[in-house]
């Protein structure tokens, strides 16, 4: 279990010297806020450049802060992990499945529950992010938690709650995974769910709809999720869920069928065929099925007992693997469930929160490039000691990612601390950009390890001549219809801001001309929205889009003057904030039209424009004045921005994310680079590497 990490009331954990792992904090404490081995008096900062005047000199002292600040916050073993805030239905589903296995623990129970009721909104909702509308399917299982927590169904909170929950359609209306939840205490019928046979898992890759047409986030949740199916169990329920029916004697009305030839309908008819085949299954081949994915899955446990370094499998893992057999005190078992316990983040009031995953590759690379980006020196211990952990995390063997690449050589980062299964190429390009702009003691081991990661990501390049994250060539149409699959993006298409990503890395290595890097380009220049901006897949949303592109087609060699880049830059400008700053709320997924660069400002998204802007040559433009103005007079004292907004993606729409370190390496890495421009307003790309040569001058 670890402390909160972002400064919110805690600092880094501890590391473990043998892994590198967060050590357990003791529930309801915080660590002081200056990591173990910080330099007395703070860190080394980078020296500011010659004082200017005026709102230059307020950027100086502003970089100079938020400098600090971040060297203060790395981990003694080199790295950074900020927090990474979902919602609750990770605590809900947590505590639901502690009371399945039966090891419920009430100081868990009970600091769960704290965190569950401090995101409740007024009208007795929850969102799924910060300012967002209620969502149904959170807000059942953040009660039905709270009723494991012993909240009387009649306290005011949890009458609104439930009033709430039937006004818009009950439990029938939420999504596959809530109901598969209850289901499992007998509070939904198991008939009344999409049937996932484990037999899927004997589907050759050819052949449509194996699991391997599926994101591996999806895969790795689908997969156990066909065993406990299969078995549909269910525990004695500790209490009736009546009052979340709109008709508790009619629970599900049944609805009708969309048309045969409409692919609704299609897919309609496919489950009640597999809900019929449920029924008449061959034991034999049903019990190999099951076999044969529970050894996918103990295949796929990392050395610390997680599963691809995300919660969500890992908890379906636990229940499907115990459903077979496995008992608590199993190995894979007890290295499952202590994983579990290192995704908790103790808040000092004694709230627990549940990390979805964690950052710790990501935020790493990308606070080396924002330190880097601010001047300081790249042989400062922090730097090389950043870069010797990156080096370490490097993954030198197959994993899923080979079933269509199977003659590629491995050599790629992930995002997690372990994840040594399924790298990705997002984090592959940044980690080999901020390795190669460090000045590390090794040189020969660092351009092995880059030339490694090139080469993966270049063989990760999809045929259409972008790249995805985790896979290649992951487009199949037919998995996000299936009826079960109504809980967010279930497979990996090319996106721009991982191709932008890749294209900026491939040219700060020389590869400018490579025609793999050619046909990125080209494929960047065809997905520009009319408007001038891009989508973001993996960030929130056009503005992180825009802001990875732009950079990336400068760094390539695309001029200033292109159409594209100027559609971009007056796009920019037309969604800045009278404020000065850039935002864009995550109902922009659900209503581009409405909200497409629309929203309260944030640090983060202020500096992804930036980075944009700066890149285009805009540095003298009135838009980069106001968009440094607002990062400068929203830094807090300490260096550090407030940002409560959700900037981060998971899947658009369905599952948002609060990177918090975002508000620090992003504005740090703008505000670099508009001191540290090349004359003629040139700046770095986005992260951090010229054209020309790396280094900061």
């Amino acid at each position: 279990m670890t402390a909160t990490t972002d400064g919110s009331g805690g600092s880094a954990p501890d590391a473990n010297a043998a892994n590198g792992t967060p050590r357990p904090a003791a529930p309801g404490r915080a660590r002081p806020d200056e990591p173990p081995g910080a330099a007395p008096g703070g860190p080394e900062t980078p020296p500011p450049p010659d004082a200017g005047t005026g709102a230059e000199r307020s950027v100086e002292e502003a970089v100079a802060r938020a400098a600090h600040r971040l060297l203060a916050r790395q981990d003694p073993a080199g790295w950074w992990k900020g927090d990474l805030e979902t919602n609750v239905t990770m605590d809900a589903e947590d505590l639901l499945l502690r009371q399945f296995l039966g090891i419920a623990d009430e100081t868990v129970t009970r600091a769960a529950a704290l965190h569950i009721r401090a995101e409740q909104q007024a009208d007795g909702t929850w969102a799924t992010f910060h300012g967002g509308p209620p969502e149904l399917s959170a807000t059942i299982e953040a009660y039905v938690a709270l009723r494991l927590a012993g909240d009387a169904p009649d306290a005011p909170h949890m009458s609104r709650a439930s009033a709430w929950i039937r006004g818009h359609g009950g439990i029938a209306g939420a999504r596959v995974f809530t109901r598969i939840w209850l289901a499992l205490f007998g509070w939904w019928r198991w008939e009344d769910l999409p049937e996932v046979p484990p037999e899927l898992i004997f589907l050759p890759s050819w052949v449509p709809l194996n699991i391997y047409d599926f994101g591996c986030w999806a895969r790795q949740t689908i997969v156990p999720l066909t065993i406990v199916s299969a078995l549909r169990p269910v525990r004695p329920a500790p209490f009736a869920l009546d009052e979340l029916h709109t008709d508790a004697r009619r629970p599900n009305p049944r609805k009708p069928l969309a048309r045969a030839l409409s692919w609704d309908g299609a897919f309609q008819r496919l489950d009640r065929a597999l809900h019929l085949y449920h029924r008449v299954a061959p034991r034999a081949l049903r019990r190999a099925a099951m076999n044969a994915a529970a050894r996918w899955i103990v295949e796929r446990q990392e050395n610390d007992g997680c599963w691809g370094g995300i919660q969500p499998p890992a908890v379906y893992s636990l229940i499907a693997l115990h459903l077979l057999g496995y008992d608590l005190g199993h190995p894979v078992m007890r290295a499952g469930l202590e994983s579990l316990d290192r995704f908790a983040v103790w808040r000092e009031d004694g709230a627990r929160m549940i990390e979805a995953c964690q950052s710790p590759v990501w935020d790493t690379c990308l606070a080396a490039i924002a330190l880097l980006d601010a001047g300081v020196p790249p042989d400062h211990p922090a730097l090389v000691k950043a870069a010797d952990w990156m080096l370490a995390e490097e993954i030198r063997r197959p994993g899923d990612w080979a079933v269509r690449r199977p003659g590629l050589a491995p050599g790629g980062w992930a995002f997690e601390f372990h994840n040594d299964t399924y790298p990705d190429i997002d984090d592959t390009a940044e980690v080999v950009l901020a390795l190669r702009r460090i000045r590390h003691p090794d040189q020969p081991r660092v351009d092995a390890a880059i030339a490694r990661g090139v080469s993966w990501n270049l063989g990760m390049q999809s045929r259409n001549g972008a790249w995805g994250a985790f896979d290649a060539d992951n487009t199949s149409p037919l998995p996000n219809r299936l009826p079960f699959c109504d809980f967010g993006e279930v497979i990996d298409p090319p996106s721009a801001d991982v191709t932008a990503h890749v294209v900026e890395m491939l040219a700060a290595e020389g590869r400018a001309a490579d025609p793999r890097t050619r046909r990125g380009v080209a494929w960047l220049l065809a997905e520009q929205e009319p408007g001038g901006a891009w989508f973001g897949r993996w960030g929130t949303n056009y503005v992180y889009g825009t802001g990875s592109v732009v950079p990336a087609l400068t760094a390539a060699g695309i001029p200033r003057s292109h159409p594209a880049v100027r559609r971009a830059v007056t796009w920019l400008e037309s969604v800045q904030n009278a404020d000065g700053g850039w935002g864009e709320d995550q109902r922009s997924y659900e209503d581009p039209a409405g909200w497409a660069g629309r929203g309260e400002s944030t640090p983060s998204q202020t500096a992804w424009a930036l980075l944009a802007l700066l890149a285009a040559g805009e540095r003298e433009g009135k838009a980069v004045a106001r968009g440094v103005g607002y990062l400068t007079s929203t830094q807090r004292a300490d260096g550090s921005w407030d940002e409560p907004y959700f900037t981060g993606t998971g899947f658009p729409w369905d599952f948002s994310i609060n990177y918090h370190l975002y508000r620090q390496v992003f504005p740090l890495s703008a505000l670099g680079r508009y001191l540290h421009a090349e004359p003629g307003g040139t700046a770095a790309g986005p992260a951090g590497v010229r054209a020309a040569g790396g280094g900061v001058p």
